[in-house]
């Protein structure tokens, strides 16, 4: 593999993870493989399924690796995009984030959690389960909550039926929650007393509860746990390099890099930072092969918080 990937000289790496941590993830592959020049390119999830679309409609196979959201897998396998490999890294980490067919492994994980403005309230108040959250005290623009979680909706529906989740959510709903889009600055608002209690991913709040700032999180139970796959590309340019590349961000060394960001990495032998973010709570993991009726899920969660 290695004598191959030095004739292709190459590897494009397309991501949906923020660019200041790929560029570092980049420079450490580069820094280990020299005789390999990494190109990146990072965009949301909607707009690089589209790139993708529109170059493969364009007759272009420009990329070889891809980290995204889990949502993307599907339509890149019904069009026949994905190459399988398994890398000999999958042995330490957990098999239910490993695809049985190699179209994809899990990179890293984020998970929906609970989260709480400590001046603003008790921890002995804090609800401690999602039934407690839908408590008449919370209502009327006490709760956060991401206009675009559909992956909660998503899981739950996997957990407990449509019936039940969606009910459930209607009556979240109810409750008159602060929609807004994005993690990091509603996290930042909930901080500044915006709100008393929010909805978001667990790393996104331990940012700032490790910095010092006045929020902590607790998980409701089961919390959904969404995978962020790794992919080759059936039409890779450069199919050595990109294998050596996934084997990398695989490997320890791309999981201690991982955890080094407080994002959450999936092998066994590297705990997140702190080990919590990944430990000590009951969740359900919520794989790609979820995503099939994830355009229905998307409308009813739109419908139900009346974000259209």
């Amino acid at each position: 593999m290695i004598e191959g990937a030095k004739k292709e000289g190459e590897v494009v790496w397309y991501t949906t993870m923020t660019l200041d941590q790929s560029k570092q993830v980049v420079d450490a592959f580069q820094k280990k493989y020299p005789f390999i020049k990494p190109t990146l390119f990072r965009t949301g999830g909607g707009p690089m399924l589209n790139k993708i679309m529109t170059e493969v409609r364009g007759g272009r196979h420009a990329w070889d690796i891809l980290v995204g959201r889990g949502e993307m897998v599907l339509p890149l396998m019904e069009r026949k995009l994905l190459a399988s490999y398994v890398s000999p890294e999958t042995k330490a980490i957990d098999s239910q984030l490993v695809d049985k067919e190699g179209y994809w492994t899990a990179y890293y994980i984020n998970t929906y959690v609970l989260g709480w403005n400590t001046k603003m309230v008790k921890k002995a108040d804090v609800p401690t389960s999602y039934e407690e959250l839908l408590n008449p005290k919370w209502k009327g623009g006490q709760i956060s909550i991401d206009t675009e979680a559909y992956g909660m909706l998503q899981g739950l529906i996997g957990l407990w039926g449509k019936e039940k989740a969606v009910s459930y959510f209607k009556r979240l709903a109810a409750m008159d929650p602060v929609p807004k889009r994005g993690n990091t600055e509603r996290v930042q608002m909930a901080v500044a007393g915006e709100y008393p209690l929010i909805i978001a991913y667990n790393q996104t709040i331990q940012r700032m509860t490790s910095r010092g700032a006045p929020i902590d999180w607790l998980a409701l139970e089961p919390a959904v746990v969404q995978v962020n796959p790794a992919m080759l590309a059936a039409n890779a340019p450069h199919p050595n390099a990109s294998r050596l590349f996934v084997d990398f961000i695989l490997s320890k060394q791309g999981g201690e890099m991982l955890r080094s960001f407080q994002r959450i990495p999936v092998r066994k032998d590297v705990d997140p930072d702190p080990a919590r973010l990944f430990r000590g709570y009951k969740y359900v993991i919520e794989n790609p092969e979820d995503y099939k009726n994830f355009d229905e899920t998307v409308k009813l969660y739109l419908e139900i918080f009346k974000l259209r």
